[in-house]
């Protein structure tokens, strides 16, 4: 499958993979910053932004694990790419982590590590219940999330800081949450990990205290799939904490990506194929 990218900087491949309902402008906030001192990936999983829809299967998770997979192993042939993801973009790149797919895996609020069957049908809810209120909307939609107000509104549940989301970004982001299928699709499959894990691959979890989505205190359980992972729980940020903390949230990428460069197959390795 041919998926949507775009391509800034020099130096290591750094591939930053969005959550859902989310696209590539995701990381607006943070590329320039991350394109000094990285080769700096944005992409469009399947079923969002400019890339195609996800194929049909019994677990569309692991079809887009695989997916991406596939897009590491093209856009850097030679070497095993550095990933960041966000939500289900931070499941995606642990998931890859698992696989031993990757140099390192840095996940921002990460989905997977809920405390239950009700845990999880709350995240969904929560995103069911969004999408209900914006088709409510109808034809006001886009001026409500043109305005100060009403991007508090409407995005508060995802970051702290949602006015400073550009009025074209907060539209684009309405528009996905009413057509995107990976809502009902993915968010209530079975989010567990490939076992078993490869622990030699560098981990960095970083969730904010404020995330109304996926609540930190799911951040408790990420050491039970990844022993060797760096947890840091971050203050003041939401689910999208690219836009609350620029800054911030670049510093912490570069620190999880900052391991040496990992040939795609080092001698004497043997590659783990995909699950």
């Amino acid at each position: 499958m041919e998926l949507a990218y775009d391509i800034r900087g020099e130096g290591p491949t750094l591939v930053l993979v969005h959550g859902v309902i989310h696209r590539r402008h995701a990381w607006d906030p943070v590329v320039d910053l991350l394109a000094r001192h990285r080769r700096v990936v944005t992409v469009d999983l399947p079923g969002h932004g400019d890339s195609p829809e996800m194929p049909e299967g019994p677990n569309p998770l692991q079809i887009g694990a695989d997916l991406a997979v596939e897009f590491f192993r093209e856009i850097a042939p030679e070497e095993k790419v550095h990933v960041v993801g966000n939500s289900l973009g931070g499941w995606i790149a642990l998931e890859a982590a698992a696989r031993g797919e990757v140099a390192s895996a840095t996940g921002l609020s990460p989905a997977g590590f809920f405390a239950g069957a009700l845990d999880q049908a709350r995240a969904v809810n929560t995103f069911r219940t969004l999408r209900w209120a914006t088709r409510r909307m109808g034809g006001t939609r886009d001026a409500f999330v043109s305005n100060r107000v009403g991007k508090s509104v409407g995005m508060g549940v995802f970051m702290s800081h949602p006015w400073r989301v550009p009025a074209e970004t907060a539209r684009i982001d309405a528009e996905s949450l009413l057509s995107n299928k990976v809502i009902d699709r993915g968010l209530s499959a079975d989010f567990a990990f490939s076992r078993p894990v490869d622990t030699s691959v560098p981990v960095t979890v970083a969730w904010g205290r404020r995330d109304l989505v996926l609540p930190c205190y799911e951040a408790k359980r990420v050491h039970q799939a990844f022993p060797q992972a760096e947890v840091t729980i971050i203050p003041g940020v939401g689910h999208v904490p690219m836009w609350d903390n620029p800054q911030l949230v670049a510093s912490i990428l570069l620190a999880g990506s900052a391991g040496p460069t990992v040939p795609r197959c080092a001698p004497g390795a043997q590659a783990r194929p995909a699950s």
